[in-house]
């Protein structure tokens, strides 16, 4: 397995094409595009990687899948009366859903939907305390204490924040915000703005990949059903108006962000994590696309067979 690890890497660092890096959120626009770094935690304790892998970089959207498993644990199945289950369809950022339905976001990995969620885990609390709760889980299922977040990149978001605002604000007004919009963006900035390397990311997605338990651990992080539902949710929204070409490509859940990241999961194997800063139109990393295809196809291990 780390032959094949070595061999994805060596493919990657001759791409030409690389993509263009995330330079509407000023901060992410510095960070070097040559870079590439790709991990595999199975669910036996082992880790394979190549590249980067122990840099830290902005998981941005990534973090969606964890805000997600902590308010299934706090509110269980009444999140899904403020945020769908449907793909959206339509880029990650846009308004245009939200008016024709009500202001309910068509899911939790969309920005209105993860905004949305980031509201029911508040739960009266301030933001510093929900960021509290929200860095604690993800140190916890990664097993690293290191794991921080960059306030340089947050701050970058926060000054950067119209589109996402009027999202919050035009959700608010159908009355499906509690909080106040300020500090709900200001906690999805920070949300947004964890830093964790590739083998960090992969440790942490092992709950999904057996099951809702990580393995090595023995750490169970949440039910068995919904582990599956979240998998299946990154299957079809976690890669925005792009989530079928990377099902048809790729064959795994999924869940991208503009930092240039990917947390992919094999269910039954382990967890894979990719980043590449360059992304494609569709704001997915575009190595990190590619490595994983390949990835699937010379391990069989797509969730729709050989």
């Amino acid at each position: 397995m780390q032959a094949l690890i070595d061999d994805i890497a060596a493919t990657m660092a001759k791409a030409e094409k690389r993509g263009k890096v995330a330079d509407y959120i000023p901060e992410l626009g510095h960070v070097d595009p040559q870079q590439f770094a790709i991990s595999l935690a199975t669910v036996d304790g082992k880790v394979y990687s190549a590249g980067c892998a122990t840099t830290p970089f902005s998981i941005q959207s990534i973090s969606k899948v964890f805000t997600l498993t902590i308010a299934l644990g706090q509110v269980g199945d009444s999140l899904w009366s403020k945020v769908g289950r449907e793909p959206s369809g339509d880029p990650f950022n846009s308004i245009v859903q939200l008016e024709h339905e009500s202001g309910k976001p068509r899911n939790p990995f969309i920005n209105a939907g993860a905004i949305a969620v980031v509201d029911a885990i508040m739960m009266g609390h301030e933001p510093k305390e929900t960021l509290g709760e929200i860095l604690s889980f993800v140190r916890y299922i990664a097993d690293d204490d290191s794991i921080y977040f960059d306030h340089a990149v947050a701050a970058s978001e926060m000054a950067h924040r119209d589109r996402n605002a009027s999202l919050a604000h035009f959700m608010k007004a159908f009355g499906h915000l509690r909080h106040d919009v300020d500090k709900v963006l200001g906690t999805y900035f920070h949300q947004c703005a964890i830093a964790m390397s590739c083998e960090q990311l992969a440790h942490a997605g092992l709950f999904l990949a057996s099951d809702g338990i990580n393995k090595p651990s023995g750490i169970r992080v949440l039910a068995p059903q919904r582990a599956r539902r979240i998998n299946s949710l990154m299957m079809m929204c976690g890669h925005y108006d792009a989530s079928g070409e990377f099902a048809f490509r790729v064959g795994l859940p999924g869940k991208s962000g503009v930092g240039g990241g990917i947390l992919a999961i094999a269910p039954g194997h382990g967890a894979i994590a990719v980043w590449s800063p360059g992304l494609d139109a569709y704001g997915n990393s575009l190595l990190g696309t590619q490595a994983l295809e390949i990835f699937a196809q010379k391990t069989g291990w797509s969730v729709f067979g050989h």
